[in-house]
């Protein structure tokens, strides 16, 4: 065992919340912060920084830069099973994912400011947003966009493709919704559009956590900080439990390449490990006591909301064939990734005007493939820890379409949206055909059915297992993610999202990471001394 690794901050995963988080509190050179890392640095990996690759590592989840699981059998889905993994390496997820830039609209923020008063209102969440993002696009509303932050987002392409522009004005003509240019302007936040907005610089190349918060002006190669920052990064270092000393939390246990040893923090732990973090709660006596009992962890604090309301969008497609003479991509743009698409309400409802649909477009070959999501499901799952063991995968079930209420909802985007976009992209030219489901698949409910459950596919919009909310409203953390029952432990990520955000879960776990950096940092500049001298190591731990 190493005693001697002490340190203001320990930060648990280099994802976006953890990697903006170890960024502003190290940015006060007077704080130490260690961050591990169970992966390695791979930003320099064709597969990594060619933004071509995305689509491939979504699918093909190469062992080099995942975590390798899978979750339990889905009751909804006729017992299939899905991949149970994130980023395993330098950025998390953000270094792996889709690269689509979608914040959450503000009636979700409405929601979460509700709950958790208004340190999370709308009104702050865009000032945060403009402060993170360095926009690089079109928008009506230069006034909630933010032009000088430090994660590049590219509006792409620059020229959409003519099947970009027939699918938007089959959408705009199907659905009613005229066509928007920036999707993430909250006075635009319903329509279709012809270009996505991508985590990518100005040339294209992924922007990642790590591009954007571990850069050579903040961190070396080998990890550590640069120009007196006081940062380290530990890869291939994997945490096992948070160690606590009369209910504080005073470090962390970890495996750096096979060796075990430990870290202690003088002010906070704080765990950005994504869907990875609520195992690591349990694994540390923060959880179910029954559970932890039964599987041989020491309970320090009981919460049996912890694992608990597992949420995740679901994922379906259609498939129309194409115009020959229409490409997908520009030839000189093949890192704009996707055709065009949109955010859309539920189609039943009267008057909606809150998204629950997104819809991506993405041409491959001779067939245009429409990716759709809803936003909104009803239906929640769980993790648990099976045993002690650390290294043992959870139990994770994502309980996709346990609720009776989200098939429905499904069956209405086919129903309503498809089938109507399928219309209207017809009438404008014959070419596009929708070929899967067929129209007489659509007009029949047990075969609809049937098509969604196989047709169905997983995407990694897991969120709210360790839910920002107080203790007697299913909480996990309160509004600054310090967890409840204990001292000095925080978790920052997509785990703690109160409300279903509704478009991809990266944005909000950048707006998590930086809103907690903050209230740590003005707890520091009201205090600067607290903590400092160094934890007890011996005698007291739990």
């Amino acid at each position: 065992m190493n005693r001697k690794l002490t340190f203001d901050y320990i930060v648990v995963g280099t994802g976006p919340a953890g990697a903006v988080i170890a960024k502003l509190l190290s940015d006060n050179k007077q704080s130490s912060v260690l961050v591990l890392e169970a992966g390695e640095n791979n930003d320099k990996d064709k597969p990594i920084r060619d933004s071509t690759f995305a689509p491939e590592l979504e699918e093909q989840f190469f062992p080099q830069y995942f975590w390798q699981g899978e979750g339990i059998p889905q009751e909804g889905l006729d017992e299939r099973a899905f991949e149970w993994t994130t980023g395993r390496l330098l950025g998390g997820g953000s270094s792996i994912n889709g690269e689509q830039y979608v914040r959450p609209t503000s009636a979700v923020f409405r929601e979460w400011e509700k709950l958790l008063g208004p340190l999370w209102s709308p009104r702050r969440a865009i000032r945060r947003f403009k402060r993170l993002e360095k926009y690089n696009g079109e928008t009506n509303n230069p006034g909630a966009r933010g032009f000088r932050g430090r994660i590049d987002i590219r509006q792409a392409p620059e020229h959409p493709t003519s099947m970009a522009e027939k699918l938007t004005a089959a959408i705009e003509q199907a659905t009613g919704f005229p066509e928007i240019l920036d999707y993430n302007d909250p006075k635009t936040s319903l329509g279709p559009f012809t270009r996505w907005q991508l985590y990518q610089d100005p040339s294209g190349r992924r922007e990642n956590s790590s591009t954007a918060f571990f850069s050579p002006d903040i961190m070396t190669p080998s990890g550590r900080g640069v120009n007196g920052r006081q940062l380290r990064v530990f890869f291939k270092s994997t945490a096992l439990r948070v160690l606590f000393a009369n209910k504080r939390a005073s470090g962390v246990e970890f495996l750096k390449e096979g060796k075990r040893m430990r870290a202690y923090a003088r002010k906070k732990v704080i765990l950005s490990a994504g869907i990875n973090s609520a195992q690591l709660l349990m694994l540390s006596g923060i959880g179910p006591a029954a559970l932890l009992k039964k599987a041989g962890v020491p309970v320090i604090f009981n919460n049996s909301n912890v694992g608990q309301r597992l949420r995740n969008h679901t994922l379906n497609f259609a498939v129309f064939t194409t115009n020959p003479n229409d490409n997908a991509l520009p030839a000189n743009d093949p890192n704009a990734l996707y055709t065009g698409g949109a955010f859309l309400p539920d189609p039943t409802e009267a008057n909606g005007n809150r998204r629950a649909v997104q819809l991506i477009g993405i041409g491959s070959g001779s067939n245009l493939t429409l990716a759709i999501l809803y936003l909104r499901p009803k239906s929640r799952g769980f993790i648990k820890i099976q045993n002690n063991d650390p290294l043992k995968i959870v139990l994770a079930d994502e309980g996709f379409l346990a609720n009776p209420d989200d098939m429905e909802a499904v069956k209405n985007i086919y129903r309503i949206y498809v089938k109507n976009i399928a219309a209207e992209l017809a009438s404008i030219d014959p070419s596009y055909q929708l070929i899967s489901p067929t129209t007489d698949t659509i007009d029949d409910d047990l075969k609809l059915e049937e098509f969604i459950k196989e047709n169905f596919d997983h995407n990694h919009h897991q969120q709210g297992s360790l839910r920002m909310a107080p203790l007697n409203r299913g909480g996990v953390v309160d509004r600054r993610g310090n967890v409840h029952g204990v001292k000095d432990l925080i978790v920052a990520d997509a785990s703690i999202i109160p409300f279903t955000v509704d478009g991809n879960v990266s944005a909000p776990a950048f707006l998590i990471g930086y809103t907690i950096a903050r209230q740590l940092l003005l707890l520091d500049k009201k205090d600067p001394n607290r903590n400092r001298k160094s934890p007890r190591h011996e005698g007291n731990e739990e």
